[in-house]
């Protein structure tokens, strides 16, 4: 099977949840329209990532102005599912394309960096909460468990997610090799130049087509009150962008993109994968379980647990 892939390399609307749905909404149709089918966005597209925000904490002290700022981050959260996903559902049943999308999920009072699934039906096929948030992220992000590491299985392949820096957590990348990933979507807020590398690396140590998309977004598409510490210059670039596309071999098909917004295409072979792997296959041939092994834990590990005793 052969058949048209898309990269979004587009800004957020922060923190205006309406209006990045909107917007995603619209994208996925353009794409849709080119003909591909199957769409990545960047992480946190909904509703956008705080580039450049402290959140006024510094060590051993949070203010009231931490707690505002977080409040308003907070707000442009989403419910899995919710009437944005039913949306953004809308959109991919209407571009008959599955969509894979950076959001900031809520729970009841925790943020969620999640990467979002959506079947060309329009229905939530499942989601990944990202495992390890990177940095000052920890303010901010909770962490996700095993419980949301899915492959999913498709008409157009083995589709599954691995967000920005967890890509360098060469656990997590074996566990997605071991299920059989073939379209490894990256939604990524790192634009440095070096990306690239790491992107080929892994669609050549993991055989698989990765799908690597980051914002493009300057100061000017945040709130005007927005603190930020890399300055408050509309014109200021706070993402570069970068997005590509890279074959199981390591061949860069799309991008990586320049400074702008784009939609990245490229032709997804499905033979490529099984071609890739007449030599190297890191969870079969070329494994050693003799001397290696790895033991992922996929139970969701709530904070509390309760026990009845049995009782009805």
């Amino acid at each position: 099977m052969v058949y048209k892939a898309a990269v979004v390399q587009a800004a957020a609307v922060p923190f205006d949840k309406d209006k990045s749905v909107a917007k995603a909404c619209q994208l996925i149709l353009e794409a849709g329209r080119a003909g591909a089918r199957l769409i990545v966005f960047p992480e946190a597209f909904i509703s956008g990532y705080p580039k450049g925000c402290h959140f006024d904490t510094p060590v051993g002290y949070r203010g009231e102005r931490s707690r505002d700022l977080f409040y308003a981050y907070r707000a442009g959260c989403i419910a899995i599912p919710g009437p944005e996903t039913e949306r953004l559902g809308e959109a991919a049943r209407e571009a008959g394309a599955h969509v894979v999308i950076g959001v900031m999920e809520g729970g009841e009072s925790t943020i969620y960096c999640t990467a979002l699934f959506i079947g060309p039906d329009g229905t939530v096929l499942g989601k990944h909460r990202k495992l390890m948030p990177t940095g000052a992220e920890r303010l901010i992000w909770g962490f996700g468990d095993g419980s949301t590491l899915p492959v999913l299985e498709t008409d157009i392949g083995r589709i599954g997610s691995v967000i920005c820096w967890e890509n360098f957590m060469p656990a997590l990348r074996m566990a997605m090799y071991a299920q059989g990933i073939g379209l490894y979507c990256v939604p990524t807020a790192d634009d440095r130049p070096v990306w690239p590398s790491s992107m080929r690396h892994i669609a050549l140590e993991g055989r698989c087509f990765v799908l690597s998309a980051c914002q493009y977004v300057t100061r000017g598409a945040y709130p005007a009150d927005y603190d930020c510490t890399l300055g408050d210059d509309p014109d200021t670039v706070l993402m570069r962008g970068g997005s590509l596309i890279v074959s199981p071999l390591g061949e860069i098909l799309a991008g990586p993109a320049g400074e702008e917004e784009t939609i990245l295409y490229a032709d997804i072979d499905l033979r490529d994968l099984v071609k890739g792997k007449y030599d190297l296959d890191t969870v079969g041939h070329y494994a050693r379980p003799d001397i290696f092994s790895l033991t992922v834990d996929r139970r969701p590990m709530p904070a509390v647990r309760f026990d009845d005793g049995g009782k009805d």
